[in-house]
């Protein structure tokens, strides 16, 4: 099938491409790069520049890695960092990154996430499945955002948020409605609503499994749920 390629696009040092993806004008991917099959990459986006991180701005990034799935769609202006602590900055499947995204040094971006235009993703973030980050929003270093939940339009997630819930600063907790229906959650509402509004754990196999995927991430990362 091959990859279409822009001429003015820039590939450079060990970036190994799959089959049917879109790279657009002006882009710049940096190596060490997998990335997978069918992705769109638009115009003016960089991938594979070193983190920015305070501690050691300047560190060799020559062998840090950025993974990035299939069928993922990647928007104009969008940088994605490479790790500086961990072993890789990886995006998952069927991620859709809107355009002036700003993907950190060592995040992980799990399957079917959406990051809506501007939003700035702090360094060791952790956004995992079915995640939505909304308009304009920032996630704090090392903060986890549970599967299939949202963060509002502007806001600042500067703690973990629970899978299935709407976080809205100032706010009490709240579902995330439209995910339970998206996602073919529904005959599981009354327990999701139990659990994100009143803190039950959940009972049924599904819904505790992503639960306790949950829990593992925000091991050891000094934040609050």
């Amino acid at each position: 099938m091959g990859n279409a390629i822009h001429p003015t696009a820039i590939i450079e040092g060990a970036v190994e491409l799959g089959d049917g993806n879109e790279i657009g004008p002006y882009s710049v991917i940096i190596g060490p790069v997998r990335l997978g099959d069918d992705n769109l990459v638009s115009p003016f986006v960089t991938i594979g520049t070193p983190g920015q991180d305070t501690k050691n701005p300047r560190y060799d990034s020559r062998d840090k890695l950025i993974s990035i799935g299939d069928r993922n769609i990647i928007r104009e202006h969008t940088t994605i960092q490479k790790p500086a602590y961990e072993n890789v900055t990886q995006v998952g499947d069927d991620v859709h990154i809107m355009s002036q995204v700003h993907v950190p040094h060592d995040a992980l971006i799990q399957d079917g996430v959406v990051i809506a235009p501007m939003v700035a993703l702090a360094g060791l973030c952790r956004i995992l499945k079915g995640a939505n980050i909304a308009l304009g929003s920032s996630v704090h270093q090392r903060t986890v955002v549970g599967q299939y939940s949202i963060v509002g339009m502007g806001a600042a997630a500067i703690r973990h948020i629970r899978p299935f819930s709407k976080f809205i600063p100032r706010s009490p907790p709240m579902v995330n409605s439209y995910a339970i229906k998206k996602f073919g959650f529904s005959e599981y509402s009354e327990e999701i609503e139990a659990y994100v509004i009143n803190g039950l754990e959940p009972t049924s196999p599904s819904l505790r499994s992503i639960v306790e995927e949950f829990y593992v991430m925000c091991e050891d990362r000094n934040r609050n749920i």
